[in-house]
């Protein structure tokens, strides 16, 4: 401290010293998991509609271009997508006994992972999947088909039915999910609305549809969601000889 009272009041009121400045963080490089992130948090937000390379390489705070030294296109993100949800399938051990179950366990797990993200599923249809995890929940499946006594050819056209209705499923409650949330989508109607609507129709022209109104809006989706792949299953038969 100066000795001087003026050089001390000086001192005082002398700017500081500047600081080095920190230097600026590193941006996390780009990876193949956080790509699979991005895709995950858009969908999760704002639907699989949504979901383009640029829109990735946003919440990534980058470009597209970064993005290609780790994906080749769109598609490829789709596999990661399907990739990273078929990874927290958990498959049984086959039991001969208890395939039919199983396999219902298996694609029920899918169809609940599928409807966390609102129409990730249509990344899913019409491509044939080389992801590790895609194909480790087909080999499961295929397992399961094969513990039954379902032959092989059978067991394989019957795991793509039951995939694609799965699929289709799963982006069938997205979009109505999403239909519902618009409140000028009053197409989308409740059970209790379909009825009224079926029981007013003509019975001159109408006939069956309004006498069996109530059992043909029966059920919860899950209803008919295990209604659809049991009668799959039960067409099934184990292989002879």
């Amino acid at each position: 401290m100066p000795a001087d009272p003026r050089q001390r009041r000086a001192a005082r009121h002398a700017q500081p010293a500047t600081e080095a400045a920190a230097p600026a963080p590193r941006k996390k490089p780009i990876t193949v998991e956080r790509i699979t992130d991005a895709a995950l948090e858009v969908v999760a937000a704002e639907g699989y509609e949504a979901l383009t390379i640029r829109r990735v390489a946003a919440v990534l705070g980058t470009g597209p271009s970064s993005l290609y030294a780790h994906i080749v296109n769109k598609d490829d993100i789709d596999d990661l997508l399907i990739g990273r949800l078929y990874a927290e399938v958990v498959l049984p051990e086959p039991d001969p006994a208890a395939w039919r179950d199983q396999l219902l366990g298996v694609y029920t797990q899918i169809r609940d992972l599928y409807l966390e993200y609102p129409g990730v599923s249509r990344a899913a249809l019409a491509t044939v999947s080389t992801n590790l995890e895609t194909l480790r929940v087909g080999e499961g499946i295929l397992a399961i088909l094969l513990a039954g006594g379902i032959e092989p050819r059978a067991a394989g056209w019957a795991r793509d039915a039951m995939s694609l209705y799965v699929s289709a499923y799963a982006l069938e409650q997205s979009l109505v999910r999403r239909r519902r949330g618009h409140p000028d989508q009053e197409w989308v109607l409740s059970q209790e609305e379909l009825l009224d609507r079926f029981t007013a129709l003509p019975a001159e022209r109408f006939p069956q549809t309004r006498r069996h109104a109530a059992e043909l809006i029966s059920g919860t989706g899950s209803d008919r969601f295990e209604f659809a792949l049991g009668q799959l299953m039960n067409n099934l038969r184990p292989a002879t000889g």
